[in-house]
């Protein structure tokens, strides 16, 4: 997809709103690894340090390309996937508790039976929108994942910082480039 795609400098890039249960995941492809490749994917709060790697500070958590590790609220990683590489594409989401995905059986029944003149209309999308697309309170475990080119690299469990997780790239060395898709699944 086209939309959403930015270019980012050395430093941290972080979106202007965090991941939620209809957005849950991004990706950002390697255009160019610079000298050292120091690239981080991950999700950070909203005031994460500009010059931290996303990962080292506390409510962070990110996937290096460098070293392939991940880092998880540390600066100390631990090993997880592959290094990365011009060319590659590393991605992020959040996989949310199961009741913050779908609403559970009574209500379901409830909406089928009761309102369904109301939700026939076009205020359907509209409706699932706003009752699904949820930032779980902080303090919630929820499963942070990672991609590379598509194929699952592992996860982390990690408890949600006060006003959401936000997509964060960040890029220590210099000439590093990567392009970054906001919204890789809706085509």
């Amino acid at each position: 997809g086209g939309r959403g795609t930015s270019m980012v400098d050395v430093g941290l890039a972080q979106t202007r709103s965090p991941l939620s249960t209809t957005n849950h995941y991004f990706e950002l492809e390697i255009l160019d690894p610079g000298e050292k490749c120091c690239i981080a994917i991950g999700l950070a709060h909203r005031d994460y340090p500009r010059y931290r790697h996303p990962g080292w500070n506390e409510g962070s958590i990110a996937y290096h390309a460098d070293d392939g590790k991940i880092f998880v609220g540390s600066g100390v990683g631990s090993r997880f996937g592959p290094k990365c590489q011009k060319g590659d594409i590393m991605g992020c989401g959040i996989l949310f508790p199961r009741e913050y995905v779908e609403p559970n059986e009574p209500n379901r029944d409830a909406i089928d039976n009761d309102d369904k003149g109301r939700l026939e209309g076009d205020d359907n999308d509209e409706y699932d929108f706003m009752k699904y697309d949820v930032i779980p309170l902080e303090g919630t475990l929820v499963q942070v994942f990672f991609t590379l080119n598509g194929v699952h690299v592992g996860r982390r469990e990690i408890a949600m910082p006060q006003g959401g997780f936000f997509p964060t790239v960040g890029m220590l060395s210099r000439k590093e480039k990567v392009k970054v898709d906001l919204h890789p699944l809706t085509g």
